[in-house]
């Protein structure tokens, strides 16, 4: 399984979005910080959740970091977040 399919698997678990985009822009930073061969560096999420409409910006990216905590200590370089 590929770390976007993980992350959009734990996002699923963690806020029951009804919207919910993971893409991985690894390629786009090649030879940037971070980058490494086979993808998984730097990831996009875009997401609609109610639990998360509430919070202010960044207590709803500290939700997201919190739920992809693995992740983000298994390398994810770059996580770029859009809550709509």
């Amino acid at each position: 399984m590929t770390r976007a399919n993980r992350i959009k698997t734990q996002l699923e678990s963690h806020f029951q979005p009804t919207r919910l985009d993971v893409i991985d822009e690894s390629e786009a930073h090649h030879g940037h910080a971070g980058w490494r061969e086979g993808g998984g560096t730097h990831i996009a999420v875009t997401i609609d959740a109610e639990e998360l409409k509430p919070l202010s910006r960044v207590a709803a990216h500290r939700a997201i970091y919190s739920a992809l905590g693995q992740e983000l200590s298994d390398g994810l370089h770059a996580l770029r977040i859009t809550i709509v």
